[in-house]
């Protein structure tokens, strides 16, 4: 998508001025990168492949006489997500988000629809319409996250947090606050918390006095 670009003083006087303003008008249709919104998603951060975004860049274009307008929704934009085959980070866009998109320069649609090396589409070159969301640039404190820093690694989440997994590893001290539910066996060096016995104890109806 070209814009409109206006003259200035000293473009006629010349050929290299004339030369000069051509240049700038080429100048103005490429498009590279641009700050949008997100104003919908086709997916909600379930478990799913990547899905796309419609987006509203937030730049308004400007004429000639200085005039202003909004740039038009760009809808069926593909977004980034960190994945490697079928290893992922599932973080989706939600509306409302205002990132950063980049351009390609060329056509990707057959690309989008083939997900396979193909020709352009078209002959369009540096076009909005084959723009990809790339991440959230401006954004609100989170309240779920993930955070790296100089102390350690935090992960906190004001819902629950569920771990599947047929065998979970794990090395070091933990530190609990809290209650443990375990609906299966839970044992401490090799002794079962269920199953365990206590020596030095005469059978009959008492019990043993607490863990001391």
């Amino acid at each position: 998508m070209s814009l409109p670009i206006s003259f200035v003083a000293g473009d006629n006087a010349s050929d290299v001025g004339r030369l000069q303003f051509v240049i700038r008008a080429a100048l103005s249709g490429l498009r590279t990168a641009m700050p949008v919104r997100v104003e919908a998603v086709t997916n909600d951060g379930g478990l799913s492949p990547i899905g796309t975004v419609d987006v509203q860049p937030l730049v308004s274009s400007v004429d000639g006489d200085e005039g202003t307008w909004e740039m038009p929704l760009i809808s069926n934009v593909p977004y980034m997500r960190i994945q490697g085959g079928t290893n992922g980070i599932i973080i989706d866009p939600v509306v409302g988000d205002i990132g950063i998109a980049t351009t390609c320069d060329r056509d990707i649609s057959t690309v989008k629809n083939t997900s396979d090396i193909s020709a352009p589409g078209s002959v369009r070159k540096h076009d909005m319409s084959d723009i990809v969301y790339l991440m959230t640039i401006i954004g609100a404190e989170p309240t779920q996250y993930v955070q790296f820093n100089t102390e350690g690694i935090t992960i906190n989440s004001p819902n629950a947090i569920t771990i599947n997994a047929p065998e979970i590893n794990s090395n070091g001290t933990w530190n609990h606050t809290g209650t443990i539910t375990a609906s299966g066996d839970v044992e401490g060096s090799g002794t079962s918390l269920h199953t365990h016995r206590h020596g030095g104890v005469q059978t009959g109806g008492g019990q043993t006095g607490t863990p001391i």
